[in-house]
């Protein structure tokens, strides 16, 4: 699922290459992508003539910011977007396709079907059900370090699943998770209300850190996820273990294990992320040793 740095990328990408395009038609394919109450005819219909003026990011969905609408996207787990010449070959895979009074197409892709569009009044777009529990983005200007600590303190789960909720920080996933925890040297399992200050503040501070340096290298390509232009991103050269298992910890040269929390492959350098010497360990998540490959 491409998370907030691949969110991001693709939002400034979308601005650079339909920013100001008016939609002319629609074509939908996969009539499940188009979210109640509104059916594929009527979603059609109303976005005809309408103008992209500007495109925002919550978390990881897209906002389409047109003359009367707030088109909400969510890619899950393969969605993707491309910008097409009128006249070139649909790709298979290819579900919705808004046209473009120049001629152009910007095309929606999801191998898996899972992604999913929202037709909200412009005015009423934070009222988007999945926005109004969601937590801060994770920058200064929204990201507090006290209601950070606050809500460690409230939750006995293990840490990763507490950065993975949406509800506490938007938009962190699988990736910036383990890198996060890592530059923090916090253990993925160790539970959350046993975090001490300097600890959380660590986290706090890597959270941010990893999420910026995603974002400027163009987010991360780990299987599929690729920007508007078709280029894949480039911050997996700098990932320290997420995909490193048996590889040498940056740190310390201790190999890189692969558990599983929160139902999450996740991976870590037990050397350098212990978990303290006390009843640390969230008492609620299984932790299954990865003998495989990667």
């Amino acid at each position: 699922m491409p998370e907030l740095p691949e969110v991001e990328t693709i939002r400034k990408g979308l601005i650079n290459l339909v920013g100001g395009a008016v939609i002319i038609d629609v074509a939908v394919f996969w009539d499940r992508m188009i979210t109640p109450p509104f059916s594929t005819e009527r979603f059609k219909t109303v976005l005809r003539g309408e103008q992209i003026h500007t495109i925002e990011r919550r978390g990881k969905y897209l906002i389409f910011l047109l003359d009367h609408w707030a088109m909400i996207s969510h890619q899950r787990m393969e969605g993707k977007y491309e910008v097409s010449e009128a006249g070139e070959p649909i790709k298979k895979h290819t579900h919705v396709i808004f046209y473009l009074a120049d001629g152009r197409q910007l095309r929606y892709l999801d191998v898996r079907k899972f992604g999913k569009f929202t037709l909200l009044p412009i005015e009423k777009r934070d009222e988007y059900e999945p926005f109004k529990k969601m937590g801060p983005e994770p920058t200064a200007d929204f990201f507090k370090l006290s209601k950070f600590k606050k809500d460690l303190s409230k939750s006995h789960r293990a840490i990763k699943a507490v950065i993975l909720d949406q509800n506490i920080v938007a938009g962190v996933g699988n990736i910036y998770a383990d890198e996060s925890l890592f530059q923090a040297k916090i253990h993925p399992l160790q539970a959350a209300d046993t975090i001490g200050p300097a600890a959380a503040k660590r986290l706090h501070e890597a959270v941010m850190d990893v999420i910026s340096r995603s974002v400027e290298a163009g987010g991360s390509t780990i299987r599929t996820y690729k920007n508007t232009l078709g280029e894949a991103g480039k911050f997996q050269v700098s990932l320290a273990v997420y995909g490193q298992i048996g590889q040498p910890c940056p740190n310390c040269g201790h190999p890189i294990e692969k558990i599983r929390v929160a139902q999450r492959g996740t991976h870590y350098c037990p050397h350098c992320q212990q978990l303290p010497k006390t009843r640390s360990k969230a008492p609620d998540i299984t932790d299954i040793a990865y003998k495989g490959a990667k």
